[in-house]
């Protein structure tokens, strides 16, 4: 008689209940945080944001070029300390974004370096003018997927330490 209700319990339980190792192989992370970005090695302030799929980098000075018969952008990212750096990267794609304020942009796509925290990976990136915000750089999805768990209560929860990282 006592076995057939632990049966269901259990069952219950390791349905429902969410799984105590899932939240430890994640790190946790603020609404905002400290990224670096490589190439360029310089620390910019980024905004989480897990409505975005795909992350967005400010550069509202981009020059396309071709290199080898492929096609290039170079522009200059700067930080909150006046710290800048020039980026060339080989466009990967153009990505087309719906605002739901104004028209579909087509943006050029690049592969980035992104590291948060311990977390480091090289992401598809899109170019835009991001002077209208406030951090001039949004973390999506992509990044963050199986690896971060955002709480919007915190804010600066790690300084970028990523190893395998490339060197500076």
């Amino acid at each position: 008689m006592r076995i057939r209700w632990l049966y269901p319990t259990v069952l219950f339980a390791a349905v429902l209940l969410p799984s105590p190792c899932t939240s430890q192989e994640k790190d946790i992370a603020g609404r905002v945080e400290k990224i670096r970005i490589y190439p360029g090695d310089l620390v910019l302030r980024a905004k989480l944001d897990t409505g975005a799929k795909n992350c967005s980098l400010h550069a509202p000075n981009m020059t396309k070029f071709a290199r080898n018969g492929e096609r290039w952008v170079r522009f200059t990212v700067k930080n909150h300390k006046g710290e800048e750096t020039t980026i060339e990267r080989k466009i990967v794609r153009e990505a087309k974004i719906k605002d739901a304020k104004s028209e579909p942009q087509r943006r050029p796509v690049i592969m980035l370096g992104i590291c948060l925290g311990r977390q480091y990976r090289e992401v598809e990136v899109n170019l835009v003018d991001r002077t209208e915000f406030i951090y001039p750089i949004l973390i999506g999805r992509s990044f963050m997927i199986g690896h971060i768990i955002v709480d919007p209560e915190l804010k600066y929860t790690s300084q970028p330490a990523c190893v395998g990282a490339p060197l500076p």
